[in-house]
Parts: C-alpha cells; sequence; structure tokens
C-alpha cells in the first residue's frame, strides 16, 4: 500500500496544453509593449497595439479554464485550505518580488519621481498592503492604482478573489447554473463597456469595480469552456493562433470600443481557448511553448518597476521614433531576460522550498494517522 497517495493527490500535476502556455506568453508581450506604448501615445487611437489591455481578459479566461482543469476533480479530495496554499505557493512569491522591484523604482528613479513628499508612513503602509494584496490608491504620483509600487498587481488581486469564490462555491455547482452565472456575467460587461465606453478599467480606485465584472465573465466563460469539453480540434499550431491572439491586440482604438471591445472578451477570447486547447502542435515549437507560459508570470509582474522609470525618462527627454523604437525594443529583451532571472533564481527555489516543505509535512500527517 502506498502510503503517500493522499500526499501525491494533493500536490501532483497535470500535463499543460503547451499551447496555451505559449499562447500567455504572447499576451504578457502584448501588455508589456502597451504599457510601453501608452506612455509615448496617450492617444490610444495612435498606439498600434492600443488595446494590448486586453491580454489581462484572455489571462481571466485561460485561468477559468485552467483552474478548472487542474482542480475540479481534486478539490474535494484535497480540501479548500491546501486548495488556498497551493495558489498562494504558485502566485505569491512574485506578488512579493513585484512589490519589492517597485518600491526600490519609486525610492531610486533615476529620471524623476517624488518620493519625498509622501511620509515614510504612507510609503511603508502601501508597500505592506502591496504585499498583502490589499488595494490603497492613495499615492498620486502612481496614478491612483491600486497597488502602487507594482500597478499589474490590480489582476492578481481579482485572481485571489476568483479562486476564492471558486473554492466556495463554483467547483460545487452544475453547468446549468454556470452558464446562467456566465450570462449575468455577460450582460454585465456590456454594461461596463456601455457605460465606460471601454473595458480598460480595473486597475484604479474609481475604476475598481470595473475590475470585477472582467475577472467575472472571463474566470466564468474559461471555466465553462473546461466543464463543456467545448474543444476544437484543429491545426492551426501555435503560430496561428498566436497571431490570431495578437490581432486581437492591435485591433483600431475608436468610439466603437464599448461594442468592439465586450464582443472580443465574450467570443473571441473563448473562441481561442477553445482552439489552443485543441490544436495541434509540432514537437520543434514545444520547448518555445513552455519557455513563453514560463517566463509569462515573471515578466507580467515584474516589469512595471523599468515602465515608471521610463515613463519619467520619456517625459523628460520626448525621444523620437526612431530612438523610442530602439529603447522599447531593447527593454522588451533586458526584461524578458531579467523575468527568466528572477523566475530561475528567486521563483522557482521559493516554490519548491514551500512545496518541499509542504509535502514533509502531509507525509507526516499521513504518518501519525496511520
Amino acid at each position: 500500500m502506498d502510503t503517500n497517495k493522499p500526499t501525491a493527490t494533493i500536490l501532483q500535476t497535470k500535463q499543460h496544453f503547451e499551447i496555451l502556455d505559449g499562447l500567455r506568453g504572447v499576451a504578457a508581450l502584448a501588455v508589456v509593449t502597451f504599457h510601453f506604448m501608452e506612455w509615448a501615445y496617450s492617444d490610444y487611437s495612435q498606439n498600434f497595439i492600443g488595446h494590448g489591455f486586453l491580454a489581462v481578459d484572455f489571462f481571466f479566461c485561460l485561468s477559468g479554464f485552467v483552474i478548472g482543469y487542474a482542480y475540479d476533480d481534486r478539490i474535494a479530495k484535497m480540501g479548500i485550505l491546501e486548495f488556498f496554499k497551493s495558489r498562494i505557493i504558485r502566485l505569491h512569491p512574485l506578488v512579493v518580488a513585484g512589490s519589492v522591484l517597485g518600491l526600490l523604482a519609486f525610492l531610486f528613479d533615476p529620471f524623476g519621481g517624488h518620493p519625498e513628499l509622501y511620509s515614510t508612513g504612507k510609503v511603508v503602509l502601501t508597500f505592506f498592503c502591496s504585499l498583502l494584496l490589499i488595494p490603497l490608491p492613495i499615492i498620486a504620483d502612481r496614478g491612483f492604482n491600486l497597488f502602487s509600487f507594482n500597478a499589474p498587481a490590480w489582476s492578481l488581486f481579482w485572481e485571489y478573489v476568483a479562486n476564492i469564490v471558486y473554492a466556495f462555491v463554483l467547483y460545487k455547482i452544475g453547468r446549468t447554473y454556470l452558464l446562467l452565472l456566465t450570462i449575468l456575467a455577460a450582460v454585465a460587461i456590456c454594461y461596463v463597456g456601455y457605460h465606460s465606453g471601454n473595458l480598460m478599467g480595473g486597475w484604479s480606485g474609481p475604476t475598481f469595480w470595473d475590475g470585477s465584472v472582467r475577472i467575472s465573465y472571463s474566470f466564468l466563460a474559461g471555466l465553462l469552456i473546461y466543464r463543456s469539453n467545448w474543444i476544437i480540434k484543429n491545426k492551426l499550431g501555435f503560430f496561428g493562433l498566436a497571431i490570431l491572439l495578437f490581432l486581437a491586440f492591435v485591433f483600431p482604438f475608436s468610439k466603437w470600443n464599448w461594442l468592439s471591445e465586450p464582443l472580443i472578451v465574450l467570443f473571441y477570447f473563448p473562441l481561442l481557448i477553445a482552439l489552443g486547447a485543441g490544436a495541434a502542435l509540432t514537437p520543434g515549437l514545444k520547448k518555445v511553448c513552455i519557455f513563453s507560459g514560463k517566463i509569462s508570470y515573471p515578466l507580467y509582474m515584474t516589469h512595471y518597476a523599468v515602465l515608471w522609470m521610463f515613463g519619467n525618462y520619456y517625459a523628460s527627454n520626448k525621444p523620437g521614433p526612431m530612438q523610442l523604437a530602439f529603447i522599447i525594443i531593447t527593454s522588451l529583451i533586458l526584461l524578458v531576460a531579467a523575468a527568466y532571472l528572477v523566475m530561475v533564481f528567486y521563483d522557482i527555489p521559493v516554490r519548491k522550498y514551500l512545496t518541499d516543505k509542504r509535502k514533509a509535512r502531509l507525509a507526516k500527517q499521513k504518518a501519525g494517522g496511520v
């Protein structure tokens, strides 16, 4: 008899959908590029990747699919507490890293910034809230972001909320109720798009609740795709699907955003998830997709410290188009390299350490219960 079986059940990992991993990396690069470009072009209609922010909605939809695939058949056995531990070990080390990097960029930005305008207590409180993912939009020099030292963490806040709702409610309900909730969330997405004129909100205090609507629909849609087995077999491959995904981000920014953006989120992204799950991957691209998937989260959670410095540099120096292109392309390459180093020398070792400690504790509990 294998006495480690319960431990294995709790900590087992499943086969990955490599093309979906690859697409996650494409979306991460898109959102980083978008963040650079929005500093240079405040008029989003002039920004070639003006809809790059929709990558977050793609992340949310992919997250719903992956969480359903990874946990639907074992969360009851592992328990809610162990589920939360799994998610915290997977997600939170980079929340901490992003907060630390963001604080350092705030304090020591060589191109500007005004940390002297804020009391030590306010900075410490903001940093503490960033570490714990507690929204606190109080720093004016950071655009009143929910998380002033790492702006992209707003989506992680809602990711955590979605995981909590999944653990207590969503994993228990059948497809009929899940479909009903998804339809209600779709109505809410349409309302937000019409009321705000776009789906860009969620990152700041005034747009806080827009984030709840964005995570609600896309996470539910991804979960519904998995549970309904809406997987479309196809031969588009990684490059074909990557191009289709990229088209959503370079779709022209216009007065019709209130309509076009909900349509992309409601139908196009779920379709790409279904196609990505069913696409055939050529062996030569497997390593590319795996690397793309692994680097996506470290890149997303560590890049924004550099963005604030870039913004202050751009405001002071106003580089021309050629110089701007060189700076952005070079920065993207360096940010990917930096994200890789953070992943290899921090994220993976920390997660391994925490997982090993957890395995030892579970094994000890099992041995004590025999």
